[in-house]
């Protein structure tokens, strides 16, 4: 990958992503060179973040903000603002209106479980609490037919239960409203015309689904993040727009497509995975630039790590999601995320047990390493113990690593417990975690009926490849791609990314002759829908295209299966349904009845994608630039113990260069640990590869 060696050229594009620890920007310049800044996030403010980045790049780039701003065409922005909103319980006080006789569904759930033989753990505390969940008289019926008028009173007493109760923000969920919204719309009139409220989510908007418990909490939870994270985006944009930024800031969806701060106010809940979705962007990029179509992401930050997979040119998806405990149905990428960061902290539990996460240091304090008074050990500190991270500046200059401090938390908090030395202790924190991060990768591969041997593992993140060559070795991966810039994967991806929306209506049939044409007037009526949404967001008609699925199940059964519709025939979709479900599931219903229940368009606006750049070979020998002792493993996980490690310099690795491990490679956004039996590669692209001898 083009590395920053020069001053860029305008005009050029800018990608910022908020983590939980750096904040990452990502400049691609006219001639297609990438040039990467970090600093470390403000979680209190992540829009500070936002400019210390911008400001840190601008020095570095001999202008200064205005100047940065100016020529740029194209700003994208992920940001952890949703889902921290949720995880933090920081949203806005909500009030809810909801059929007469259904106050309670939000509590009552669905009744079951994810580990049927634990009844003791607690639900998270439902969002809205049961006064100002308000019932309404009134009734649709399945079909959306009117079986009782509304009650306009009752929408009267809410209003003075809402006022009274100081509630900033109203969900309304009224039963059948994906099949006639009447109701609620007439509630939102009432809410905002008599009653002065300016945020109002109607369930019918926000997500048109069969199932009063999910469309209602989504609903919900769009309702708590709505103001945070809509006054967020617009103070930015209004920022960003007076130091001379000239178009709409976008911002990353939850599906891995962008959207205008304009758009987004109706329905921020699609944001709640707005960073780790630009993933997506990235792995289109990275098979594009290496040819390979099969990958599994292992994104490594400061705080968690992210596994998302793509096979045969498509990233899994999904619209079921849960954050913070709380159920939401919305069109997301199909991410998987454990407590597993650079940050993770680790220790020794009451019953004299090692442990490592979910909790992380975050950015501040950060990892005792850091020295801005972290004490509680991390993973970053154990790296630094074991000699795979070098003491003084770290990623990028943005701070310091000490190793003294790194040493005496990993003392106190974990050897001297465990009757360990610290070297001892390092090495537990660090199979341990790579042991959860293994699990984590089989469960959106093997768990999902996908055979890891058949993919390569992308290590990325800042993180990612101190732990890629390990993982993938035991997870029998074909092996192990590093970008270049792994550090900053997920802002690359923003870069990469196309503006858009997912349309969906509920649609219950058979999948038969019979109702092919009345299927089709629906996809028609959906993409007339997608099509005004991008006309709205700038869009000429030769900049669209569109994508139809359908979600399709057999009879009796109560999950759906998401299928592309390539609109071939019905055979051809049942055909592609069965081929889903047995991958899924292990079998297949030839002789029973399918039945369609839901039917979606994906409204796409097409962005200049990013090109790959591919160098010639280099016949040239590369040096070492200075060897150290550094603790490895073997092929499986076992110690081996400190040897003298040659370390490279990134920038001195050329395409065609092979390196055997053990060894270090020093980005500039990372560090590549390359295991004694693992062989390293340089592609044309200039992303590094790791092959596995036979153990």
């Amino acid at each position: 990958m083009p590395r920053t060696a020069s001053l860029p050229t305008s005009p050029w594009r800018i990608a910022v992503d908020v983590g939980g620890t750096f904040t990452d920007m990502v400049l691609v310049d006219a001639c297609g060179r990438f040039h990467v800044f970090k600093t470390p996030s403000v979680p209190a403010d992540p829009s500070r973040g936002v400019l210390d980045v911008l400001e840190h790049a601008a020095g570095g780039l001999e202008t200064d903000v205005e100047g940065l701003l100016s020529a740029c065409t194209l700003f994208l922005h992920g940001s952890t603002v949703a889902t921290n909103t949720v995880l933090e319980g920081s949203g806005a006080r909500v009030g809810m209106l909801v059929n007469r006789g259904f106050r309670d569904f939000l509590e009552a759930r669905r009744g079951f479980r994810a580990d049927p033989f634990d009844h003791r753990p607690p639900y998270p505390p439902v969002l809205v609490p049961r006064y100002l969940r308000l019932p309404v008289a009134g009734r649709m019926d399945a079909r959306g037919t009117e079986v009782e008028p509304l009650e306009e009173a009752d929408i009267d007493a809410a209003i003075e239960t809402f006022r009274t109760e100081e509630v900033e923000s109203i969900a309304v969920c009224l039963l059948h409203s994906f099949e006639n919204s009447a109701h609620e719309r007439r509630c939102a009139e009432a809410l905002r015309e008599r009653g002065g409220f300016e945020w109002v989510s109607l369930s019918h908007e926000v997500v048109p689904v069969i199932g009063e418990y999910e469309r209602g909490s989504t609903t919900v939870v769009n309702a708590y993040i709505g103001p945070k994270v809509v006054r967020y985006l617009q103070a930015l944009d209004k920022r960003l727009r007076a130091l001379g930024l000239g178009p709409d800031l976008l911002v990353l969806q939850s599906n891995g497509r962008a959207i205008s701060t304009r758009q987004v106010a109706h329905c921020p809940v699609n944001l709640v995975l707005s960073g780790p979705a630009g993933g997506v962007g990235a792995l289109d990029y990275f098979a594009a630039a290496t040819g390979i179509d099969d990958l599994i992401t292992m994104e490594i930050g400061g705080t968690s790590c992210d596994v998302m997979l793509r096979a045969g040119g498509r990233v899994a998806v999904t619209d079921r999601l849960e954050v913070g405990g709380y159920d939401l149905v919305s069109a997301s990428v199909d991410i998987h995320t454990v407590g597993a960061g650079g940050g993770t902290i680790a220790g020794a539990d009451g019953a004299g047990l090692l442990f490592a996460g979910p909790r992380g240091a975050g950015a501040v304090p950060g990892p005792a390493a850091y020295g801005r008074g972290g004490t509680e050990p991390t993973v970053t500190d154990a790296q630094l113990v074991l000699g795979r991270l070098a003491p003084g500046p770290y990623a990028g200059g943005a701070v310091s690593l000490d190793l003294a401090r790194a040493e005496t938390a990993l003392r106190t908090r974990v050897a001297e417990p465990l009757g360990l030395d610290v070297h001892e202790a390092a090495i537990g924190v660090i199979r341990l975690v790579e042991q959860n991060l293994l699990q984590a990768v089989e469960r959106i591969s093997i768990e999902r009926g996908r055979d890891p041997s058949r993919f390569v593992l992308v290590a990325c993140g800042g993180a990612g490849p101190m732990h890629g060559a390990a993982v993938g070795r035991r997870l029998g991966a074909q092996g192990v791609l590093v970008p270049r810039l792994a550090g900053v994967f997920c802002a690359i991806g923003m870069l990469n990314a196309d503006v858009g929306q997912d349309f969906a209506r509920v649609f219950i049939a058979q999948l038969d002759e019979d109702t092919a044409d009345e299927a089709r007037d629906a996809y028609t009526a959906l993409e007339g829908d997608a099509r005004a949404w991008l006309r709205e967001g700038g869009f000429e008609t030769d900049a669209m295209r569109f994508e139809h699925e359908a979600d399709l199940r057999y009879a009796g059964q109560q999950w759906d299966v998401r299928v592309a519709d390539t609109a071939t025939g019905v055979a051809a979709l049942r055909t592609a349904f069965e081929r889903e479900h047995d991958r899924l599931f292990g079998h297949v219903q030839p002789d029973s009845t399918v039945e369609l229940t839901k039917l979606r368009v994906v409204g796409i606006g097409t962005l200049p994608a990013l090109v790959p750049v591919r160098a010639e070979p280099s016949a040239t020998v590369p040096e070492p630039v200075s060897t150290r002792e550094v603790y490895a493993f073997g092929t499986r996980g076992e110690p081996l113990g400190f040897a003298s490690t040659p370390v490279y310099r990134g920038a001195d690795l050329l395409p065609g260069h092979r390196l055997d491990g053990p060894l270090l490679v020093e980005e500039q956004t990372t560090t590549v640990v390359v295991g004694p039996r693992d062989r390293i590669e340089v592609l044309e692209s200039g992303d590094l590869s790791i092959r596995f001898d036979d153990p």
